[in-house]
């Protein structure tokens, strides 16, 4: 392994400042076969070769932060995981309410009710099979869920330094091809998008659509700002980003002009500012694309200002109880964000 501090420079968008406490973490893990779920140390989160992630990537996850021990934004992500375990034919063999019952176990367990900045990645495969073969009819049981917490910061430097992107020949597929609003197991176009970003000395690849128009990047979604207006790249071929939708929120119910369109590199290059949403990052802006600098290069006052509306509402989301998030995501709001 490589020097952990030079590790977390790697992927601006999702540098991290390091923590040692991870190389320490209990893995929450349910075993599709016994249904079983326990906390394992993370030397010991092992999973079988006949896994179904493993065989042939089928699977999918959720990117989630918690704050103090509060799952942010529960119900868009627990929302976002059961879609898309119905669209691949899922059955998680639990509820809602179970699995964020399962998020908040494993959190308790790694005694982080305290810690600001916790990222969990959330991982569903259809679970064992009983022989390498991609049709499901061969697997035993339940899907297996895995769930990582790490604490993990994001690195104020490069948040400031902000993000250079290259257009990558890789293009967002539409739906009858991979829908991108999966979140699938499967990134092989994002990989190597990101790999394009990596040798070419960027932080991120930025995607477009088969007809040439601006969708996302490799692994987070983009926004530009053009006289005083947000856009939005339109819904078609769109990864379904969670905080993509908050940041558009934010700005409607905060009187910031926001469009979802269409619009080109030659709009985005011309932009008075640009930036990237994700679960990770929240926002970071964009200083150049493709070898032109995007306004001054720094932060926009928008940009800044939309960070500023989402951490805000961050916070109100995260303070609230846990039994508060667990009625709301029943469809019981006790408040209203």
């Amino acid at each position: 392994m490589g020097n952990p501090s030079k590790d977390s420079k790697k992927g601006a968008t999702h540098a991290t400042v390091p923590n040692e406490k991870n190389h320490h973490i209990l893995i929450g893990m349910r075993d599709g076969v016994s249904g079983d779920f326990k906390l394992v140390p993370r030397k010991d989160a092992v999973v079988s070769v006949f896994d179904s992630n493993f065989l042939v990537g089928d699977g999918i996850w959720e990117g989630v932060r918690a704050r103090n021990g509060r799952i942010q934004f529960a119900k868009d992500h627990i929302n976002r995981l059961f879609q898309s375990a119905k669209a691949m034919f899922m059955d998680l063999g639990l509820s809602k309410l179970q699995l964020l019952d399962l998020l908040h176990k494993t959190l308790d367990a790694n005694k982080m009710s305290n810690e600001p900045h916790v990222h969990i990645r959330l991982v569903v495969s259809r679970g064992l099979k009983s022989t390498p073969y991609q049709n499901p009819s061969v697997n035993i049981g339940l899907p297996l869920i895995v769930i990582i917490p790490e604490i993990k910061a994001t690195d104020p430097g490069v948040k400031m330094q902000g993000l250079k992107l290259i257009t990558s020949h890789i293009r967002r597929g539409p739906p009858d091809v991979k829908d991108e609003m999966w979140n699938h197991i499967s990134k092989a176009t994002d990989i190597q998008a990101c790999i394009g970003a990596n040798v070419t000395g960027a932080d991120e690849s930025l995607m477009l659509d088969l007809n040439g128009f601006v969708k996302t990047c490799n692994s987070t979604n983009f926004f530009i700002v053009r006289d005083g207006e947000v856009w939005a790249p339109t819904k078609n071929n769109q990864m379904q980003g969670i905080t993509r939708q908050k940041s558009i929120d934010a700005c409607r119910a905060n009187g910031i002009p926001v469009r979802e369109l269409d619009f080109t590199l030659t709009e985005a290059y011309g932009a008075d500012e640009a930036f990237c949403t994700g679960t990770f990052p929240s926002q970071i802006h964009v200083r150049e694309i493709d070898g032109r600098q995007i306004g001054n290069g720094k932060r926009g006052t928008i940009t800044e200002r939309i960070q500023q509306l989402y951490t805000e509402m961050v916070v109100r989301d995260t303070e609230r109880s846990r039994e508060e998030i667990r009625r709301d995501l029943e469809g019981r709001p006790l408040s209203k964000l």
